[in-house]
């Protein structure tokens, strides 16, 4: 019996094997652009696909700069918080001028005069162009106690003296609504990063013993869950708020009105850590470490958090517009934070009688940054969420 000619084919071709080192970065069959992208690490990953979204990207750079101006808000507001001006009470936003009567002056203000209207009982304020007033920069204006540690006058912008510069209008005090909502970022911006890092600890812990261990205390977690979820949520929050003691001094309230938001929205957290790690636990990687007798929070913290890390950022992203939103509609109400503290929220309480609204529009301005801040918010979080899956 003869062999084949695949027999003889086959017999014809050597078994090679390479006794040279092997060396996984020598891959000949990729591009540099191939190798770069299969070498990096995940986080690299979600970088780089986060870049590519470009309204997540613009979102970002937003956030960042408001909450870096949170850091000088002395500085960049034009006068003092609690600076009373009682001749230019209910006073309109005032324009930007470059050119008087032709004529390059740089940017200023014109003076204002006002008559109040018998009909209305309202104050109405016309431009007097005889009075040129230049905008001075980075110069000294009202003083003011930098973050309570020392004394200072430097504001990016001044009026020049005997001028004003009220960019958005003056309130029922004669106080400058622009730097008002500039001090205001800082508690409205805050509490809802500490209230998410309250929320993301409590979500973390709850949920990842509930995901972990299963069975009665799965059950316990859920029911809990369910029950505060089951509430609706504006009515639990005034119904915990107003059990705050009104003798709280304002730094009380703030911490309290915080601690409350927090406890209320870390459940969905909860519930997202717990499902996960029901999923995980029963890989091999962590039997592994259970035969090697690593402890349950070590096997959590080590091992299954960092496999879905990415997701929980995305998310806790998604929930701090939640906080800056409760804390608005809280002290709206009147309920929440409480002068002399001042946030967006407590802002926009005075813009609650419509007739005041209807006569001076621009005191609902403090709802704009309440707005963009909530936008930039839910774009970054897509941009993130989708960032956190590189793979897609």
């Amino acid at each position: 019996m003869t062999d084949g000619p695949g027999t003889a084919a086959a017999a014809a071709v050597e078994h090679y094997v390479s006794t040279e080192p092997f060396d996984p970065r020598a891959i000949e069959a990729l591009s540099p652009e191939q190798e770069r992208y299969y070498l990096a690490s995940q986080w690299r990953l979600m970088w780089w696909k986060l870049k590519r979204h470009r309204l997540a990207v613009i979102s970002g750079g937003f956030l960042l700069a408001m909450y870096a101006s949170i850091l000088v808000s002395e500085v960049l507001a034009p006068y003092n918080l609690h600076t009373r001006h009682v001749d230019f009470i209910y006073a309109p936003p005032q324009s930007i001028h470059l050119f008087d009567k032709g004529r390059f002056v740089g940017p200023f203000v014109y003076g204002t005069t006002y008559r109040l209207n018998m009909e209305n009982l309202k104050r109405e304020y016309t431009e007097n162009t005889k009075e040129v007033y230049p905008l001075h920069f980075f110069c000294s204006g009202d003083s003011y106690d930098f973050w309570g540690l020392t004394t200072a006058r430097l504001h990016v912008v001044c009026p020049a003296a005997g001028g004003t510069l009220f960019l958005l209008g003056t309130d029922r005090l004669g106080r400058d609504v622009l730097s008002r909502i500039i001090y205001g970022a800082r508690i409205s911006l805050t509490i809802g990063i500490i209230g998410i890092t309250i929320s993301f600890v409590l979500g973390l812990t709850i949920g990842g013993v509930a995901g972990y261990y299963g069975g009665w205390v799965d059950m316990i977690v859920q029911r809990l869950i369910e029950v505060l979820q089951s509430f609706p949520q504006i009515p639990l929050w005034m119904a915990l708020s107003a059990v705050l003691p009104v003798t709280w001094s304002p730094i009380l309230i703030y911490f309290g009105i915080t601690v409350i938001l927090a406890m209320i929205d870390w459940t969905g957290l909860a519930r997202a850590v717990r499902s996960k790690l029901l999923a995980l636990r029963e890989e091999e990687y962590c039997m592994a470490a259970q035969l090697m007798g690593a402890r349950p929070g070590r096997i959590i913290g080590r091992h299954l958090m960092p496999g879905f890390m990415s997701h929980l950022i995305a998310s806790a992203t998604l929930s701090i517009p939640t906080m800056i939103l409760g804390e608005t509609a809280l002290s709206f109400l009147g309920i929440g934070l409480r002068p002399p503290v001042t946030s967006w929220g407590v802002l926009l309480s005075e813009a609650q009688n419509i007739n005041v609204v209807a006569l001076y529009p621009w005191l609902i301005l403090p709802a704009v940054p309440v707005v963009l801040i909530i936008l930039a918010f839910s774009f970054f979080g897509d941009g993130l969420r989708d960032a956190a899956d590189p793979y897609k």
